[in-house]
């Protein structure tokens, strides 16, 4: 039986290894590469074929968010599991509209990790009893949602720059787009967010911990 191959892409390499030895303790699936990156995590799959990639949110150079969306673009058909140090409640939900295939946060249990992962290599969506119960909340109740969670995939995307420093045309750069739209994205988040600056956008990332 050909073992599937995972790709595990996080900046610090004792988290690679631990989850290196959890995935080689199994029968049906074997770690194929690793990026400490998500610029190397790129560079990867364009060379090589992976089955699923294990992928961290907070990284150098490219975070996590920008990361699945290239992966997105370059390799549509490749589930993605975000496994990451935030809570689930802070970008789950929208990181699952951005198009990956789970989430979990690293304190999981390894054999949660597993579960998902093998979930996910089935063709489903993995959703962990909490973000299930975010998923059955929005559901319920669409005005409990938090701010950010109100913003579309490339709103999100946008804000989460702007929040970070980047300025509206280092974001058209990365983004592909012009600066005239990135500064009508600007203008909706603040509107949906009911902010008025840059500086107030950081200062709800950082009191919600969507960065640090």
């Amino acid at each position: 039986m050909m073992k599937k191959r995972v790709l595990l892409v996080d900046d610090h390499k004792i988290v690679r290894s631990g989850l290196r030895t959890l995935i080689e303790l199994e029968d049906d699936m074997a770690v194929a590469g690793e990026a400490a990156s998500g610029l190397e995590a790129i560079q990867l799959v364009r060379k090589n074929d992976y089955d699923v990639v294990v992928l961290d949110i907070s990284m150098p150079d490219k975070n996590g968010v920008d990361t699945l969306r290239d992966l997105q673009r370059i390799r549509p058909e490749l589930p993605v599991l975000i496994l990451s140090g935030f809570a689930q409640e802070q970008y789950a939900l929208n990181l699952i509209r951005s198009g990956c295939r789970g989430y979990l946060s690293k304190d999981a249990d390894p054999d949660e990790i597993i579960k998902a992962l093998r979930v996910i290599l089935a063709g489903r969506r993995y959703l962990s009893l909490e973000l299930a119960d975010l998923l059955a909340s929005e559901l319920t109740h669409p005005s409990d949602k938090r701010l950010h969670e109100t913003l579309s995939e490339r709103e999100f995307q946008v804000f989460f720059k702007l929040a970070s420093g980047k300025s509206p045309t280092e974001i058209a750069d990365e983004l592909f787009l012009s600066v005239k739209t990135v500064s009508t994205y600007r203008a909706r988040v603040l509107e949906k967010m009911n902010l008025k600056t840059n500086a107030d956008l950081t200062y709800y990332a950082i009191k919600n911990e969507l960065i640090s």
